[in-house]
């Protein structure tokens, strides 16, 4: 019963990190594929400011990870769990 409850309460904070409507704007396009801060505030509307904070949320939280091509950031879905329920919300939400 004890890893139940350590189970329900990882999966209750994985989806907190994915219950932003801005957060989920973000993955929906990342679910896709990589993609560059650029293309993503563009893709989005965000401002860069909020985009940063949202990006720095989901990598703080395991979620996504980026690489470095000289100044240009790339971001893609890092976690598994993550890929496997964007995919179905992508499919159902995103199109």
């Amino acid at each position: 019963m004890k890893d139940m409850e350590d189970n329900v309460d990882r999966a209750a904070g994985f989806l907190k990190g994915l219950a932003s409507p801005h957060r989920l704007m973000i993955l929906c396009q990342l679910a896709e594929g990589e993609k560059s801060v650029t293309e993503l505030i563009e893709a989005t509307g965000l401002a860069q400011t909020s985009m940063s904070q949202h990006l720095n949320k989901l990598k703080d939280e395991g979620i996504v990870t980026f690489r470095r091509d000289h100044r240009t950031l790339y971001y893609r879905i890092e976690n598994e769990t993550a890929f496997k329920v964007m995919s179905v919300l992508h499919e159902e939400f995103c199109s």
